[in-house]
Order: C-alpha cells, then sequence, then structure tokens
C-alpha cells in the first residue's frame, strides 16, 4: 500500500504481509471468489455524512479524461467506485485488472468507475503522460484529473490505490485501501448493485496483464524506496547524500540487502536523483521476483540509453519488460520501468543499471 507523498510515504514489506489475507482470497479463481464473497459480511452500514458528499467532490477535478465531466446528477441512482491511482504506482497496477474487470462487466447493471488520477511526483501533474499512460495500462473508465489534490482531500484519503463504494443514493458505503481484499470488494459492488435492483450475474473474470501480475508475496523481502534526498533509506555511498548540490559518489565494497548505492556524477534533489555525465551507476542489492525503477529523462523528447546487470551478469532470462536478455534498455518517458522479473529460487541478488549518456532521473525502486 502506497501512501501520500506529504505523510509517510515509505512501503514496507510488513505493509505487504499483513495485507496477504487478501491478496490469497485475490489469487482464487473468479468462481471461487465469487463463492467466497457469498458469506462475507454485508456492506458498512451509510455514513452520517450527506449523500453525494463523494460524487461533489468529482467536481474539484482539474480536468477530465475519457469522459466529459461527471456531475452528482449524472451518477444519482447509480453505483459509483471512486478509484485514486498514480500512473507510477506499482500497487495500484496490480489492481487494476480487478477494477477493470468490475468496469467491464457490471456496466449495464448500473456500476460507474471513475479513477481519480492523484499525482505523487512533480511529472505526473503532466497531462500528455497522464493520457499516454491511461492508453498504455488500459485505463478506459472516466479520469478525474487531481493535480492539486482537491479531491483526495475532500475524501480525507492517505493512500494509492484506494476505493470509495459509493451506493444508488450517493452515500459511501464501503472503503478499501491497497492491494487485495479483491473479493470482499466485488461482493460489496454486488450487494450495491443488488440493492439497486440490478440483476444476478456470474462474478467476473480477471486478466492480468505485463506489470499487472500479483507480487510474490511470500519471496518479496525488499521494501520500497525513494531516491530523492528526502525520503531515501539505506544510502550507502561513502560520505551519504550531497543534498541539493552535484557530487562524485562511489558504490562500496560490500551492499547489505536494501542497501543502495550510486557511482559517477549525480545531483540529489528532494524527489530524484540526476545524473551529470555519462557512465554513472546504480547498484540495489534486493530480493524479490521483480526489480522495477521509476525512471524518466530529464528533458521531454530525449532518450538515455542503459544496461542492466544482475550479479555482474547480463540478466537473460530475468530480464524485466524494459530490458532485453543482454541487459539493453532505453529511459524516454516519465513512468515505471521493469527491469528484473525472475524465476525461483528467489535469493539476495545485486542488481546494477549503467546509463550511457547524463540526462537520465531515477525517483524510486519498487519491487514484487
Amino acid at each position: 500500500m502506497h501512501t501520500n507523498a506529504t505523510r509517510d510515504a515509505t512501503h514496507d514489506v510488513a505493509q505487504d504481509r499483513r495485507g496477504f489475507v487478501g491478496k490469497v482470497a485475490a489469487g482464487l479463481t473468479s468462481g471461487a471468489a465469487g463463492l467466497l464473497g457469498l458469506g462475507l459480511p454485508a456492506p458498512a452500514p451509510a455514513r452520517t455524512d450527506s449523500a453525494d458528499r463523494g460524487l461533489a467532490a468529482l467536481g474539484m477535478a482539474t480536468t477530465w479524461i475519457n469522459s466529459p465531466p461527471l456531475k452528482p446528477a449524472d451518477l444519482r441512482g447509480k453505483v459509483v467506485l471512486v478509484q485514486f491511482w498514480t500512473y507510477t504506482c506499482i500497487n495500484w497496477m496490480r489492481s487494476q485488472p480487478y477494477v477493470r474487470a468490475w468496469s467491464d462487466h457490471y456496466k449495464d447493471d448500473g456500476l460507474v468507475v471513475v479513477g481519480v488520477h492523484a499525482p505523487e511526483y512533480a511529472f505526473e501533474k503532466n497531462l500528455d503522460n497522464v493520457r499516454r499512460a491511461a492508453m498504455d495500462l488500459k485505463v478506459a473508465l472516466p479520469i478525474a484529473v487531481d493535480n492539486e489534490h482537491a479531491i483526495w482531500r475532500a475524501f480525507d484519503n492517505q493512500y494509492w490505490p484506494a476505493l470509495y463504494f459509493i451506493d444508488a443514493q450517493g452515500r459511501i458505503r464501503h472503503e478499501q485501501f491497497g492491494e487485495g481484499e479483491y473479493a470482499k470488494s466485488e461482493a460489496t459492488l454486488r450487494r450495491l448493485l443488488a440493492e439497486a435492483g440490478a440483476r444476478a450475474r456470474p462474478t467476473a473474470a480477471v486478466d492480468p496483464y505485463a506489470y499487472e501480475l500479483a507480487a510474490d508475496w511470500p519471496s518479496l523481502r525488499s521494501p520500497e524506496n525513494y531516491l530523492g534526498a528526502a525520503r531515501t533509506q539505506q544510502f550507502s555511498s561513502p560520505g551519504g547524500v550531497r543534498d541539493g548540490r552535484a557530487g562524485t559518489y562511489a558504490v562500496p565494497t560490500t551492499l547489505r540487502l536494501n542497501d543502495w548505492a550510486l557511482a559517477g556524477d549525480w545531483t540529489l534533489s528532494n524527489e530524484v536523483a540526476s545524473l551529470d555525465k555519462p557512465g554513472g551507476r546504480i547498484a540495489n542489492r534486493f530480493h524479490a521476483r521483480d526489480l522495477h525503477m521509476v525512471l524518466g529523462p530529464a528533458a521531454p523528447g530525449t532518450a538515455v540509453p542503459f544496461t542492466v546487470r544482475i550479479d555482474g551478469q547480463p540478466p537473460g532470462a530475468a530480464h524485466g519488460l524494459d530490458v532485453d536478455a543482454n541487459g539493453s534498455g532505453v529511459v524516454a518517458q516519465q513512468r515505471l520501468h521493469q527491469l528484473i522479473r525472475q524465476q525461483a529460487p528467489i535469493r539476495d541478488r545485486l542488481f546494477e543499471i549503467q546509463f550511457a549518456a547524463p540526462g537520465a532521473q531515477a525517483f524510486a525502486f519498487t519491487f514484487g
């Protein structure tokens, strides 16, 4: 579960494990999940706050993508699922196939799913970036762009992803934060739709693709980590962070699990590590099936080639979606890049990425 950047934004493995029961349920087939849903508790009673509170908050959107602006009058009588997301968040990506399946499956029964895009990084406020990400990541539902976090604050939200379930009378009836609890969430939707007069139907079929594959939770021992000076942890280059100043860094001889380090000439600002000269390298000792990085070019329209190594060797069959077997890739967009997806057995590994040209920016590591 990913928390608001203005609060404590660490994503730790303990949080992942606390959500493990929900993730087990999510791993069931759609039929089994439907049977499980029959025994789940009914949605919580309607809140005492006024009807349409959540629907009215959507009017604070900066703009809309995939839809004209949706007003309470447009949505009254519908069951509405509001999903908070930001396009670089791997936790959101792994929940997205479920939300996409529910939207497609129940739309004729009166379900409307609205995605509220509330950015974490400054570049996620760029509408061209959001539109491209929505297309690439198959987000076809109405998107309320919340660049100023006005809708976020109106919901008193703190998480990516977060789901708010609104009944046909406009009342928020249930909330789900983070990954997991998919069977319970679908059962909640089905009950709210039944209350609104929808007919019974089978549960939705879920078809994850690419980045959306569920994490290998039993093997995951590496937490999300930021590379900007304000929030990074376990930075191990000798001399530490030179906050806001250009500096030459080195990777120590030994990295402990979840330590990371820089080599070459970099500038670390609050949010990002920016490469100043060719040949800069980032190293991280990790323990996970998947390793992702949020990367981008400093200048729009440019591209920075890179090479990935794992334990000093090309990744081969362990390469991610954005790297070939030789470890070669290119940073051309500000987005999440999957660099490693390895097979069992999972163990501590040394990851390294080296950039052939200056202008690369690195924001975060995430794992799965």
